[in-house]
């Protein structure tokens, strides 16, 4: 882990070697986190874990000017961010028409939520933003559980905030994103 550290700050630094160097050792835990939030979309997808990997990957390392992780729990947040852009510029492009009313939103028993269809991640996407503007830290919480599939656990590790902290945030997250989807 230290290791991974020590490429971050060289990376930070502008050194594109340290940015390679990186991948290899952060590319199987990218992989795991791509495939989890792939998992819960509509079959038929045109991006796979691995594309998912790699497009979030050269976001992070591409432009390494203005990047700077204090850690790995920092950067797989980033890498998270990214995912997340990505499948809602995906969505996006591929949802023609808007959003139907009457939709359900539900949680899963992993609180993981499951995104059957374009509509359904552009709708979270948009409560997720509005949510942002009251609680960023409830929302910083369910952007990762919702859209990468880290734990509780793993999510107060990539934000630096206590479990307990971490827990509290995502009840009142998931509180506000059902009452803010479940139109009946």
């Amino acid at each position: 882990m230290q290791h991974v550290t020590r490429l971050l700050e060289a990376a930070n630094r502008g050194d594109r070697k340290a940015a390679a160097d990186l991948l290899p050792l952060v590319y199987n835990e990218l992989r795991r986190l791509a495939a989890e939030k792939l998992a819960h979309e509509k079959p038929g997808q045109t991006l796979d874990a691995t594309g998912l990997v790699h497009e979030a990957y050269i976001r992070l390392v591409g432009p390494l000017e203005g990047a700077k992780w204090k850690d790995r729990g920092h950067f797989l947040a980033a890498a998270a961010e990214a995912m997340r852009r990505i499948l809602i510029e995906i969505a996006r492009k591929k949802s023609a028409e808007k959003r139907g009313g009457g939709k359900r939103f539900e949680l899963s028993e992993s609180d993981r939520i499951a995104m059957p269809d374009p509509d359904t991640v552009l709708a979270v996407d948009e409560a997720l933003s509005k949510l942002e503007v009251e609680d960023p830290a409830s929302a910083a919480v369910a952007r990762l559980r919702l859209f990468v599939g880290l734990s509780v656990e793993e999510t107060a590790e990539a934000l630096g905030v206590s479990r307990a902290t971490a827990f509290r945030d995502w009840a009142y997250a998931r509180a506000y994103l059902s009452a803010a989807l479940t139109k009946d």
